[in-house]
């Protein structure tokens, strides 16, 4: 079955850490271009970041930059995301997206509050 599994979110405080993960599965994960994006309360999707097929390019928006690192394990067709210093504005469902032949997951939320 083709499909991305998003977990790893949950309740942090604000100026934490979390890291959340995307399973691929039924297709060939190193092969594709891959996003994050989020969508917090009320909002519309909002790209976070990518990362290229074999993970030596990645990219983010202005919003994180310097705050969260996107990475890809393809021996393992996992997708990360570390997040770091998180203010309560971070707070979203994030999922992950594979962008050729459009595919997205169910998402994982993270709460950033104290």
């Amino acid at each position: 079955q083709v499909q991305l599994v998003e977990s790893g979110g949950g309740l942090v405080q604000p100026g934490g850490s979390l890291r959340v993960s995307c399973a691929a599965s039924g297709f060939a994960f190193s092969k594709y271009l891959m996003s994050w994006v989020r969508q917090a309360p009320g909002k519309g999707l909002e790209w976070v970041s990518g990362i290229s097929a074999s993970g030596g390019s990645t990219t983010s928006s202005d919003s994180v930059k310097g705050r969260f690192t996107i990475s890809r394990d393809n021996a393992k067709n996992t997708l990360y995301l570390l997040l770091n210093n998180l203010p309560p504005e971070d707070t979203a469902l994030y999922y992950c997206l594979r962008h050729s032949r459009y595919l997205l997951g169910k998402g994982t939320l993270v709460t950033v509050s104290s």
